[in-house]
């Protein structure tokens, strides 16, 4: 019986950290679709990917794809985008992101994504700051 139970307890441990995996793959995809929509000026699919959060403080899509060209170049346009560490716990997911801007400077991304109530992961914001700055 102690082994069934040391059997179970190691599935169990086992199967957290793919689940965790999987929302991770599963933010980055998020991330990396909304950039890709940013790379094509899709305000629409760019908007599709924000938190109701988000939508509530730009109400059209339009508003918020000229924050993110005013408030955040790097992501808007660059010459490289690249995942880092992430963390997910309880439905929220932190991804860190390392971008090369358009003139070549480097940059730290940390998107943070929450799980909506119909299961798909959105994104509630991003911080970003040129690489090696303190925060």
């Amino acid at each position: 019986m102690r082994t069934l139970f040391l059997l179970v307890a190691f599935l169990l441990g086992l199967a957290s950290p793919a689940g965790a995996g999987d929302d991770v793959a599963a933010a980055q995809s998020v991330i990396r679709s909304q950039a890709e929509a940013f790379g094509r000026d899709d305000a629409a699919a760019a908007y599709s990917y924000a938190a109701p959060a988000i939508r509530n403080i730009f109400p059209r899509p339009e508003i918020f794809m000229s924050m993110v060209q005013q408030g955040y170049p790097p992501v808007y346009r660059h010459k490289s985008f690249e995942f880092g560490e992430a963390r997910a716990e309880g439905g929220v997911i932190a991804q860190r992101v390392h971008i090369i801007d358009a003139d070549g400077e480097a940059w730290e991304a940390l998107y943070t994504l929450e799980q909506e109530p119909d299961g798909s992961l959105k994104i509630t914001g991003c911080s970003l700051l040129r690489a090696g700055q303190a925060v």
